[in-house]
């Protein structure tokens, strides 16, 4: 059939055919991953190579920090010459093409295992050097390289509430494919990075309209079922509250920059627990969806323990359970929520206030303990608090760069609703 006359019939079946509903934003499910010592989490996304066109499916790790994205793949310039003996061919990026030396100097990976990128990875096929970039591997932190290439990455439409079939959002960007040794540290059946940082090649930089530069994200708690990633200009809704937008329970603080870093961070003046406050107003606060647990440097770390000793001194203590300092006995055994331990508030720009309740500070580690899920980082820690995946779950956050704001909710706990409670059944 000639090539015109396919588009002519393409555009005559979408206009027969209309969709019901209209796509308003975009949404995949995040799985929490526990077969490692700690626990972390990863999108799942449908990949389209360029070059033929076929679709396979990656559980890629959740990175807030990463300048770019990359993954298990193969590169062959063969493809480019309709190869179907490598259906899951990216196109690759030649060195001498611009987003090879962009990546390099202005959103590369940084650290002293890295060795220096040279233009000496010439494939078979085409002969042209393939662009090699640095990427670190962010549970270990070993270096290694990969070859940067283009890729279809695709999302589910939905109207905030559920996916829509007949949508399909798609963000091509560059992303780079990782020999299989790089995942080596990684939970099973995630095989690579997702970037969701401010670098200009990380996936928030490839929203087009009507899309914002937005993403929500929404850590599950539990094992059994999926959090979810909305990106897009919302609305967002969680069952058993359908009717109630998950922005409507958001409070707004600006993002803030950090030199050398693609990551987020925001300005936390103070710690309190009832009424006893840590003054952090000098520190750095740095957010982190790869940390397990929110990371105290010394100064701060010793006060907040104190400060929760003193507030649950009628609750029997036991012996610390690493990486812990403080362990309580839980007399109920049944969960963490029974303890009777404070709020934790963190005290933020123009008077707002990230509530963090003992769903969130309190860790289960054993039937009959919990201990309080702060780490130590350290008296000479770059950040004064990195908040960590623990203390985000089953709250909402939304970033966005557009307006370089960080909408939260504190626990959805309170609310009702959970971040395992999505709807991911089509209509």
């Amino acid at each position: 059939m000639l090539p015109h006359l396919q588009l002519i019939l393409l555009l005559l079946a979408f206009i027969s055919h209309e969709p019901e509903a209209v796509a308003q934003s975009q949404v995949a499910p995040v799985t929490k991953h526990t077969d490692l010592a700690t626990p972390l989490y990863s999108v799942q996304l449908m990949i389209t190579s360029w070059v033929n066109r076929d679709i396979f499916y990656k559980n890629l790790l959740i990175d807030i920090d990463a300048p770019f994205t990359w993954y298990n793949c193969t590169v062959d310039w063969n493809s480019l010459i309709y190869n179907r003996n490598c259906p899951t061919c990216p196109a690759p990026v030649s060195c001498q093409e611009y987003q090879c030396t962009n990546v390099r100097t202005s959103s590369s990976y940084e650290s002293p295992s890295c060795l220096p990128e040279t233009n000496s990875s010439t494939l078979p096929g085409g002969g042209d050097c393939t662009c090699p970039v640095n990427v670190v591997n962010p549970i270990n932190g070993t270096c290694g390289q990969a070859l940067l290439n283009f890729d279809e990455f695709t999302f589910r439409g939905s109207d905030g509430k559920n996916p829509l079939p007949e949508y399909l959002v798609r963000s091509q960007l560059n992303a780079a494919c990782a020999p299989l040794t790089m995942f080596e540290s990684f939970p099973a059946n995630v095989t690579g990075v997702m970037a969701f940082s401010k670098s200009q090649y990380a996936f928030p930089a490839y929203q087009f309209q009507p899309f914002t530069k937005t993403f929500g994200l929404c850590l599950p708690s539990s094992l059994s079922a999926h959090g979810v990633m909305f990106s897009g200009n919302g609305p967002y809704y969680l069952l058993p509250n359908s009717d109630v937008d998950l922005r409507s329970l958001l409070s707004y603080i600006p993002l803030l920059s950090y030199p050398d870093s693609f990551g987020y961070f925001i300005g936390v003046k103070s710690v309190v627990v009832k009424e006893r406050s840590i003054d952090v107003s000098n520190s750095t606060t740095k957010l982190s969806t790869i940390e397990p647990y929110t990371i105290l440097r010394t100064d701060i770390y010793k006060q907040m323990v104190q400060m929760i000793s003193i507030a649950t001194m009628g609750i029997l203590r036991v012996w610390p359970v690493a990486p812990f300092g403080l362990c309580l006995k839980n007399q109920i055994g049944r969960s963490h929520v029974s303890l009777l331990v404070p709020d934790i508030v963190l005290k933020l720009e123009d008077g707002k206030k990230w509530i963090i309740s003992s769903s969130n500070s309190m860790k289960q580690v054993k039937k009959n303990v919990a201990c309080l899920a702060f780490v130590d980082g350290g008296a000479t820690s770059e950040h004064g608090i990195v908040i960590g995946t623990f203390q985000m779950e089953d709250n909402f956050l939304m970033f966005d760069l557009d307006n370089s704001s960080l909408g939260f909710s504190s626990s959805l706990l309170s609310n009702k609703t959970s971040c395992a409670n999505f709807n991911f059944t089509s209509p």
